[in-house]
C-alpha cells in the first residue's frame, strides 16, 4: 500500500514538473514573439497565428498578456530613459507623445470595449494587411529625407502619424510598421522614424497594461512566478530588439522587412487556401 502511494505521488510530481516546464517554454516563445515583433515593422498577430497552427498553446491568459506588455514597456522606458526622464528638457516631446497617442487610445478603447475588434481577427484579413502594408512600407521608405525629429516633429506631423497609427488596431498591420511608414512618408529618416514608433509605443503598451491589470483586480486573480519570468524575458528580448534595430536602420534600408512580410503573407495564404 505504501509503495503504491509513493509511486502515485512520484507520478504526480513528475507530471507537475513536466507541466511547469511546458508552461515556461510556452511563456518563453510568446515573450520572444512579443519582445521581437513589437518594435520592428512586422506583424506580431500574424506570427502568433502562424505559430499556433503548429503548436497548441495552453498557457494563454490575461495575466500572461499583461506580463509580456509590461516587459516591453519597461524595456522601451529603460532604453530611452535619458530622453524620457529629463522632463524639463523634453516637455515638448512628452506633449507630442501624448497627442500622437490619443487617436489610438480613443478609437482602440471603443473597438475593444464594444467587441468590434473581433470582426478583424480573421486570418484572411491578417494575410492581406501583412502584404498590403508591407508594400506601403516599401514605397514609403523611398521618400527623400528632409525632416529631423528634433527640429521638424511638430503637432501637425504627430497628429498625422497618430491617425496612421489607428490602423494598427487591425491585426496584421503592425503598429511600429505603420508608424515608421507614416514617418517616412513625412520625410523623416529611418532612425528618427523608428524613434517615433518607439516613443508612441509607450502609451499604447501602458494603456493595454492598465486595462489588463484592472480586469485582474476585478476578478481577484493572482500573479505567480511564471508571469514574473515572462516580464523579465520579454524585457530582455525587447531591449535587445530596440538596440539592434536602431543599429540596423542606421546602415540599411527596410527592404528586408518588406520582403519578409511578403513571404509571411504568402505562407498565410497557403494556410488559408490549402
Amino acid at each position: 500500500m505504501h509503495i503504491s502511494y509513493c509511486f502515485i505521488l512520484t507520478i504526480f510530481r513528475l507530471s507537475t514538473i513536466k507541466l511547469m516546464i511546458s508552461q515556461y517554454i510556452e511563456a518563453s516563445i510568446l515573450a520572444f514573439i512579443q519582445g521581437f515583433s513589437e518594435f520592428i515593422p512586422i506583424s506580431s498577430s500574424a506570427h502568433l497565428i502562424l505559430i499556433s497552427k503548429f503548436y497548441d498553446f495552453n498557457i494563454g491568459s490575461l495575466q500572461l498578456d499583461i506580463s509580456l506588455h509590461l516587459g516591453s514597456l519597461l524595456a522601451i522606458i529603460f532604453y530611452f530613459r535619458n530622453d524620457l526622464f529629463n522632463i524639463t528638457k523634453n516637455k515638448h516631446l512628452f506633449s507630442l507623445i501624448i497627442l500622437g497617442s490619443l487617436p489610438l487610445i480613443f478609437i482602440g478603447y471603443i473597438f475593444f470595449t464594444t467587441g468590434l475588434i473581433d470582426y478583424f481577427r480573421n486570418l484572411k484579413i491578417i494575410a492581406w494587411t501583412t502584404l498590403i502594408f508591407g508594400l506601403l512600407l516599401f514605397f514609403a521608405d523611398r521618400s527623400q529625407i528632409k525632416q529631423k525629429l528634433d527640429v521638424n516633429l511638430n503637432y501637425k506631423s504627430i497628429i498625422i502619424i497618430g491617425l496612421f497609427q489607428v490602423l494598427a488596431i487591425i491585426p496584421g498591420v503592425s503598429r511600429s510598421g505603420i508608424v515608421i511608414t507614416a514617418s517616412r512618408l513625412l520625410s523623416f529618416d529611418r532612425v528618427d522614424s523608428s524613434k517615433i514608433a518607439f516613443y508612441l509605443s509607450i502609451p499604447a503598451l501602458a494603456g493595454a497594461s492598465v486595462l489588463g491589470i484592472r480586469n485582474i483586480l476585478e476578478n481577484n486573480i493572482n500573479f505567480n512566478l511564471i508571469f514574473l519570468f515572462s516580464i523579465i524575458f520579454s524585457f530582455f528580448i525587447s531591449y535587445l530588439t530596440i538596440k539592434y534595430f536602431i543599429i540596423y536602420v542606421k546602415k540599411f534600408d527596410l527592404k528586408f522587412f518588406v520582403y519578409y512580410r511578403i513571404f509571411l503573407a504568402l505562407v498565410l495564404f497557403v494556410i488559408i487556401y490549402s
